[in-house]
């Protein structure tokens, strides 16, 4: 059976140790995690997870969602049970606003405990994160009454919340969609359309879900702009907050997925339902754009904890199984075989996969902290730096974070051999689970597009540069340390190769934008890896600091300076073959016809 513990150990280590959380404690988001109370929180949400939320994973798995004739879902056993567990805990309203009843915590807590929860159980893990995304949507847009109505009700996991975008013939191409709503006489919406891949439509863990659904009013523009927002509850709300009649929106079918089968991913019909309009007319993109973008750092989270879960058991498999012996001679003479961990190619996926999870854990905390101090750091400057870091981080870590937690898994799955293709192990489980996060809330390949086509230019190139001047910094004050030096070199030679792509495509894509496109995904790559090299430097100069002081765990931090040089050696040379796909442009990948890729 699969195994799962959360590595708390390491997240206090980059949190304490490297990020010096402590430091920001002057900071009015960072007040209510002093003392021990960041060690508490991080201890007891593992212990949820641990031992409340991983158990129903593979259950759940097997058994996915049910609905009913009346269109009603139940989801698999046990998960009600958990969901009150998880909101009497408080756990909803880690991340909210204390107006609205919640604990005002920094985003970069949340992002932790949001690792364990999906990496413990993903499909459970969607039902209060997209109703905190809601959540996040509602106050950037909303009226006060509507904040006040709906918020503290979804704050305490007595609601959920949904996003509804997609439509049968409309993706990413939001300007495509036939949802309507027709103004009623009383300044309400009656709502009618379809909507698909709903996570969490329809479910039985909260009373009332608010769906935030994209529509269009009579006479909009037939284009992005001219789609508004609204509210949607599946039971109606009256001033009181007391519950009112069912809404004329309905679960029409589940979808049949590949993996997050615990979750209820509906498709939804609307039927003149009641809906209130959030924000302006015609300007609803604002309001769910705001969900969106806190959704993708939650799905880079995602893809980091399908790679960590993954990780944990291809090496207790790897300890476990044995086959053959070691090339050097036997490991365990006493043994008929050896463990399959002497072998080097086993050990190569395992490091790789060692190295990416938690220079990815590094890189998703780091660009959380970027989102406390872009609202909460005391001087206009640093706000403005890490509003722009965090914007062009966003699609690296969506995208960089999944494709990786999907490499990570994939390789796990090949530690356990032909065990890991059948069910028992649970290993297919975080192979079909990653998949979805490397799709939903954009594309990966939308993501490229969205860091090469818009964040690069974005304010002048002003957030990449400084991108650039931060990293050479580092790179600078780690090259005169012996035990850095080779990291600090390798990490240089590809934050050329970034440059160098940049430059490429200034230089290319105004010419024709089709180059932009054939090499967005190669740049995303570059880039993911730069990243994450500097978040290794990072840590390697926090290990190297402690080593030096004979602080903290000798053999932990050993560790951690062996970890990365290997990604230093194995992962960052990465970078000049992404360089050179990049920079053969677009003519061999557009020049064929569509007769051309037919088949006879």
């Amino acid at each position: 059976m699969p195994v799962y513990k959360a590595p708390v150990a390491d997240t206090r280590f980059f949190l304490e140790k490297v990020l010096n959380l402590p430091a920001y404690a002057h900071l009015p988001v960072f007040a209510n995690v002093a003392g021990d109370t960041l060690e508490a929180i991080l201890t007891e949400g593992a212990r949820l997870c641990e031992e409340v939320l991983f158990p129903l994973n593979k259950s759940g798995d097997d058994e996915g969602c049910t609905r009913h004739a009346d269109g009603s879902v139940t989801t698999p056993a046990g998960f009600k049970a958990a969901f009150q567990t998880y909101r009497e805990g408080g756990w909803m309203a880690m991340n909210a606003p204390e107006a609205y009843g919640g604990m005002d915590m920094p985003h970069i807590l949340g992002t932790a405990l949001e690792e364990y929860r999906m990496a413990a159980n993903q499909a459970f893990s969607m039902y209060p994160g997209l109703t905190m995304g809601a959540v996040a949507a509602i106050l950037a847009t909303g009226s006060e009454e509507q904040k006040s109505l709906y918020v503290p009700r979804m704050i305490s996991g007595e609601w959920a919340g949904t996003m509804n975008l997609t439509e049968p013939h409309c993706g990413t191409d939001l300007g495509l969609i036939r949802t309507r709503a027709e103004p009623q006489a009383d300044g309400s919406y009656a709502i009618s359309g379809t909507k698909i891949f709903i996570s969490g439509g329809d479910q039985d863990l909260t009373e009332n879900i608010i769906h935030l659904v994209l529509a269009k009013t009579p006479g909009a523009p037939e284009s992005s702009k001219g789609i508004s927002l609204f509210i949607v509850p599946k039971f109606l709300v009256h001033a009181d907050g007391a519950l009112g009649e069912r809404n004329a929106v309905s679960c029409g079918s589940i979808e049949h997925k590949m993996g997050i089968r615990a979750n209820a991913t509906c498709v939804l019909n609307y039927d003149g339902a009641t809906g209130y309009l959030v924000g302006e007319e015609n300007k609803g993109l604002a309001g769910m754009f705001v969900m969106m973008n806190a959704a993708r750092l939650g799905v880079g989270a995602q893809g980091l904890s399908q790679g960590e879960v993954a990780y944990q058991n291809g090496v207790a498999y790897a300890l476990d199984r044995r086959q053959g012996r070691a090339l050097t001679g036997p490991a365990e003479p006493e043994q008929k075989a050896d463990p399959i961990f002497v072998h080097p190619d086993v050990r190569r996926m395992l490091m790789e996969a060692k190295v990416l999870t938690e220079g990815l854990r590094a890189l998703c905390l780091w660009g959380s902290l970027q989102a406390d101090l872009a609202h909460g750091a005391d001087t206009e400057e640093a706000r403005t730096a890490a509003d722009d870091l965090l914007g062009l981080l966003t699609p690296v870590i969506k995208a960089y974070c999944t494709d990786m937690g999907y490499r990570i898994a994939t390789d796990m799955q090949q530690v356990f051999g032909g065990h890991g293709y059948i069910e028992e192990h649970g290993m297919s489980q975080y192979v079909r689970d990653a998949r979805i996060t490397m799709i939903y809330e954009g594309t990966n390949g939308v993501q490229a597009m969205d860091l090469v086509g818009r964040k690069l230019a974005s304010k002048g190139g002003r957030a990449v540069q400084a991108f650039f001047a931060m990293a050479a910094a580092e790179i600078a004050a780690a090259k005169g340390d012996e035990a850095l030096a080779d990291v600090a070199t390798r990490l240089e030679k590809s934050l050329g190769d970034m440059q160098a792509a940049t430059m490429w495509l200034m230089q290319n894509a105004m010419a024709n934008p089709e180059n932009a496109g054939a090499g967005a995904t190669a740049y995303l790559h570059i880039t993911g890896a730069v990243v994450t090299g500097l978040m290794w430097l990072k840590m390697a100069r926090a290990a190297q600091t402690e080593l030096a002081a004979g602080a903290g765990d000798q053999r932990f931090l050993a560790a951690k300076l062996v970890s990365a040089r290997f990604f230093a050696e194995r992962i960052l040379p990465e970078t000049g073959a992404h360089r050179r796909k990049l920079e053969t442009g677009a003519a061999t990948l557009m020049a064929l016809t569509a007769e051309d890729f037919a088949t006879a």
